[in-house]
């Protein structure tokens, strides 16, 4: 049985202070997170999606972030508007991309 890879938030956290320095307030966020690995795939949610953008739904979305990772690719950070990951999105995992 071949065991499934992972990627590791640390990757990302190390990620963000090369690329995107001065967002102090994401690599806080990753590095309180609870969730420290996850297997490879297209989405990692942090937030609850339902109804995004609705009034009353958890998802707000703000902004996009790229980063570029140098196995894995663009990897890109949903920012909501309170400033919170609502995920992260690993385009190389995306069948059509």
């Amino acid at each position: 049985m071949t065991k499934q890879p992972k990627f590791k938030i640390e990757w990302i956290i190390d990620l963000i202070k090369e690329q995107e320095p001065e967002r102090t307030d994401l690599i806080e966020q990753l590095e309180n997170s609870e969730m420290k690995e996850w297997f490879k795939q297209a989405y990692v949610r942090f937030v609850s999606g339902f109804r995004p953008n609705q009034p009353g739904s958890e998802w707000q979305f703000e902004e996009n972030i790229e980063l570029n990772h140098p196995t894995e690719g663009i990897i890109v950070l949903d920012i909501l508007k309170d400033g919170r990951i609502g995920g992260i999105e690993f385009l190389k995992y995306i069948p059509h991309y």
